[in-house]
């Protein structure tokens, strides 16, 4: 099985190192990194998209049905 995040922020700090973002990218990971509450559906859809657009692993619970928090 492929290495997956465990957390958004695990996430968001893979792509800020990794990815060339956009600004509007980079703020939104950005603002992942310090966020505490959960995602929202479409927070986590486009957190989906961004780590998929740069190659790298999905975040845990993508795909099973698990919530993402």
């Amino acid at each position: 099985m492929a290495h997956k995040f465990q957390t958004p922020r695990d996430a968001a700090l893979a792509l800020i190192q990794s990815a060339t973002l956009s600004e509007r990218e980079g703020q939104f990971c950005g603002g992942l990194v310090f966020r505490t509450a959960p995602l929202s559906e479409k927070q986590a859809n486009w957190l989906g998209i961004l780590l998929k657009r740069h190659n790298l692993p999905a975040l845990a619970g993508e795909g099973d049905n698990a919530e993402i928090s």
